[in-house]
């Protein structure tokens, strides 16, 4: 009896020890749900639940228990205040508040690491500046002398320091720039308080979509690459790899759902953001907006290396960042290995997600992209495609008198290929019926001016459609 006695004993001990000894693991990380190009970084992995299907479970994480905790923001700042302060362990921003995380880790003595790319434009698409609705600025030329606001330090602050200098300006004299948050600037918008306002992803959209604002810049006009992407704790980093490679594993996974189901995962962003889908799917459907990406493209390495430069200027970062120890893709590539995906490959790919599909009007294939406009109808779960703006228009036309309703036409730019809420554009129609679509009513004249045609607006294109049949 003695001996059994003991012997539970001993059990007990050895149970309660190993007890004792598993690790718990915080995996912790900060989100912008509202900014939407992180979604594949943040709200579809947290969503979905994609980073515990992959955190590892074996070797040295056998009995691991992981606590994982994942906190929104409605911008970079707070959320690096957080992960200098040890709370937060990854985190999911642009290029300008991301090198002011490093830069805040830098002072701190510690450090961070940009470790991938989720979303962006090597043209700069997703930056853009935008008027009331009642303005009578057709395009940034318009805004001199004017009071433009902008989130100071954001990727859309450079943009419009570059936007500005390419107008010969000094941005000092020549225009008075005033620090605005977005959820400020859309009320000062909508009461006329303020004459411009530059703002990053989805802001210069969906102010214009909500109807209270006009789009007149998009930020390929400045020619300033702008990404979002994501960042982890470099001492973090360094004691659990393996972590940091299932969080970009989930993120891989999430690309690929999003680009597989763009109206299922838009709507999904709209549910829990309250962004509406239609501004999702205008960036990341396909022929977006943005490309979404996890390489380190050459042009995103300068996008950082342009907002240390810039957080310089403007006196909010003082030293030298090394962007060569600051960015790295050593746990992306594993991520891609892992998945079984080339990272070289597709780090050459600058292609925007791909449209394959049928003109819904005609039934033909559509082969090229340059004209392509789309209908996303009420109640109906997918967009329509069509290889012209005509072919929508009357489709659109055929649609109405059947009693059925367009959520959102889209247009392609005929110039930069952008994608363009079609209500808002500007038009010009050739001779021979073709409609071409243009972001700005200065580049639908010019156009007109070398290549002839006439210009007209949303309305003037559907009636000069009708009138054609």
């Amino acid at each position: 009896m003695k001996r059994f006695g003991l012997g539970i004993i001993a059990a007990f001990a050895m149970a309660w020890a190993g007890t004792a000894s598993a690790e718990t693991i915080r995996v912790a990380l900060g989100t912008q749900d509202t900014t939407i190009n992180c979604a594949t970084g943040g709200l579809i992995v947290r969503e979905l639940k994609l980073l515990d299907k992959y955190l590892p479970r074996d070797g040295k994480y056998k009995d691991v228990t992981y606590d994982i905790q994942w906190k929104n923001f409605t911008s970079g700042a707070p959320l690096t205040n957080e992960m200098v302060a040890g709370k937060l362990d990854f985190g999911a921003m642009a290029d300008f508040p991301g090198s002011l995380n490093g830069v805040a880790f830098q002072k701190a003595g510690r450090r961070s690491l940009f470790i991938t790319t989720l979303s962006g434009s090597t043209k700069g698409s997703g930056n853009g500046i935008v008027v009331p609705t009642s303005s009578p600025a057709q395009s940034i030329a318009d805004l001199k002398g004017k009071t433009i606001s902008v989130p100071f330090a954001s990727t859309s602050h450079g943009m419009l320091l570059r936007a500005i200098k390419a107008q010969g300006w000094n941005p000092e004299t020549d225009v008075n720039i005033i620090t605005q948050a977005p959820e400020v600037a859309g009320p000062a918008l909508q009461t006329n308080k303020i004459e411009a306002h530059a703002d990053f992803v989805p802001f210069a959209e969906l102010f214009p979509w909500r109807g209270f604002a006009r789009k007149i810049f998009d930020g390929s006009q400045a020619d300033a690459p702008t990404f979002h992407g994501a960042l982890v704790d470099g001492e973090y980093a360094e004691k659990y790899p393996e972590i940091v490679q299932a969080y970009l594993s989930a993120s891989l996974e999430a690309d690929r759902l999003f680009a597989a189901e763009p109206e299922k995962y838009s709507e999904l962003i709209a549910k829990v953001t309250g962004i509406e889908a239609e501004v999702n799917y205008l960036f990341h459907g396909p022929l977006g907006l943005q490309t979404r990406g996890l390489t380190w493209k050459p042009e995103y390495r300068q996008a950082v290396q342009t907002s240390i430069d810039t957080l310089k200027l403007l006196k909010r970062a003082d030293g030298d960042l090394d962007i060569d120890r600051f960015v790295t893709d050593k746990y992306i590539r594993a991520a891609f290995v892992k998945a079984g995906r080339d990272y070289d490959s597709e780090l050459k790919d600058y292609a925007q997600l791909a449209l394959k599909a049928k003109d819904a009007l005609t039934g033909a294939e559509i082969t090229d992209v340059s004209r392509v406009a789309q209908i996303w109808v009420k109640d109906e779960p997918l967009v329509r495609h069509y290889a012209s703006p005509e072919n929508a228009l009357k489709a659109l036309a055929a649609l109405e008198k059947d009693g059925k309703n367009a959520r959102v036409v889209y247009a392609q730019d005929r110039e930069s290929g952008i994608k363009l809420f079609a209500q808002q554009a500007w038009f010009v129609r050739a001779a021979n019926g073709e409609l071409g679509a243009f972001l700005s009513r200065g580049a639908a004249e010019k156009w007109a001016a070398a290549k002839g045609g006439q210009v007209v607006d949303f309305a003037g294109a559907r009636e000069a459609v009708v009138v054609s049949r």
